[in-house]
């Protein structure tokens, strides 16, 4: 596991496009056994397993990585207010005391690193993903990020057994997984920022410091993924998204706030 983003770690796997990797991740704050104190480096963020090469891939591609199969350890934390909060898997629901949640496990961490050398921070998501902590990206959905280096060197982690959008205490269920399986292939889209295709939708991220300019960078990715998508001008675009697109507040608590473009594929008709 890696506690940073760099782009000369030497992958720990490599797959052809269209190929498979199966692997498991710690816990955001390194942990495997929940009765067992993890042993974090000094300095690390997120457990992060990777790079996984994707070989052929060309920085100034695009990366779709499809999530098809997650599977949490059983147990997850979350603290708020510098207490710890336990929870434990039930099934189908996450348990704290007399208070439970539906399951919808997701990977916080998706990106690869940035194109400049040395080690980089996993706090912040960036132009080519990382910790986006979006709780739509659940398995089944695909995630598609402008590749920075070539082979992509894809890291991933910061396993999510549920979350609200924003995640407004810094943590959700933060929890190791048993099971990931990603696909992964080189796409044509050419991306601003991220995008992501899930159940009935797509959506456009977009990040920074203020969260108006958050908003309008995923607004102009969704503008663009319009465009490709439906064949009509900019303006007819913007024009149906400011009555068919939900903008979403994604996460606030990362450095830089997240914002995610939300158009269903029932938001307009013929």
């Amino acid at each position: 596991m890696k506690g940073f983003f760099a782009r000369d770690y030497a992958p720990l796997a490599s797959v052809a496009p269209g190929e498979s990797v199966e692997l498991h991740t710690y816990g955001a704050f390194w942990g495997w056994d929940a009765d067992v104190e993890p042993d974090r480096p000094e300095g690390a963020g997120h457990a992060l397993y990777g790079p996984i090469e994707v070989r052929g891939a060309r920085a100034g591609q695009s990366l779709a990585v499809r999530v098809d199969e997650l599977v949490p350890r059983g147990w997850g934390r979350t603290w708020a207010l510098r207490d710890q909060f336990d929870w434990s898997l039930d099934g189908d629901r996450w348990r704290l005391g007399d208070w439970s949640v539906p399951s919808a496990p997701f990977l916080g961490v998706i990106g690869m690193p940035p194109p400049e050398p040395g080690e980089h921070s996993t706090i912040p998501p960036r132009r080519w993903g990382g910790n986006i902590d979006c709780k739509e990206l659940v398995a089944g959905t695909t995630l598609y990020l402008p590749i920075p280096v070539d082979g992509a060197l894809l890291m991933v982690g910061d396993g999510h057994g549920a979350q609200g959008d924003g995640e407004v205490s810094g943590t959700a269920i933060e929890a190791p997984f048993d099971r990931v399986r990603l696909t992964l292939d080189v796409s044509d889209f050419d991306l601003r920022s991220p995008i992501a295709r899930i159940d009935g939708a797509w959506l456009a991220f977009g990040f920074d410091e203020d969260l108006d300019a958050a908003a309008e960078q995923a607004m102009a990715t969704m503008l663009d993924l319009m465009e490709r998508e439906l064949g009509v001008s900019r303006a007819e675009c913007l024009a149906l998204a400011s009555v068919g697109v939900d903008l979403r507040v994604t996460q606030i608590v990362n450095q830089v706030k997240g914002v995610h473009a939300v158009l269903r594929d029932t938001a307009f008709s013929g």
